[in-house]
């Protein structure tokens, strides 16, 4: 027997406003049920778990143990633009002259997420006859 993957729960001090912040990343629907003020909302994503939003009074005080990974459908910088038009805020920038790499951007309320190569960017190294890194590397 094993178990399976329900959501992805983030505890956050606005769970409807967090919510729609990364339902605006996704580009994924709110639960429908969900409206502001919400002490729990979610965002239905098109695959696996939902990301849940859970409202707690004490405020974030250390780095994530557990954080996020994107991988843009445009390219990797575009996505970053986009995701700081959105109210993200750059964190770190681990992005290599070769193009490999990813860059550490935080949402609203200071969750850490990376944003990693897309597709494209990879394919667009493999075709330069960069060294191929395994699926889940950036």
């Amino acid at each position: 027997m094993v178990s399976v993957l329900q959501n992805v729960a983030i505890d956050c001090a606005d769970a409807y406003e967090l919510a729609r912040f990364w339902s605006s990343v996704t580009g994924r629907p709110l639960h429908p049920e969900c409206e502001p003020g919400d002490l729990e909302t979610e965002v239905l994503l098109a695959e696996g778990p939902v990301l849940h939003f859970n409202q707690v009074p004490e405020p974030k005080e250390i780095k994530n143990r557990i954080h996020l990974c994107l991988r843009p459908e445009t390219s990797r910088e575009q996505e970053v633009e986009r995701l700081l038009g959105l109210g993200a805020t750059f964190v770190a920038d681990h992005r290599n002259a070769d193009g490999s790499g990813w860059a550490i951007l935080a949402d609203p309320e200071g969750n850490e997420f990376c944003v990693l190569r897309s597709e494209s960017d990879r394919a667009a190294m493999d075709s330069q006859g960069s060294h191929t890194v395994p699926a889940g590397d950036a």
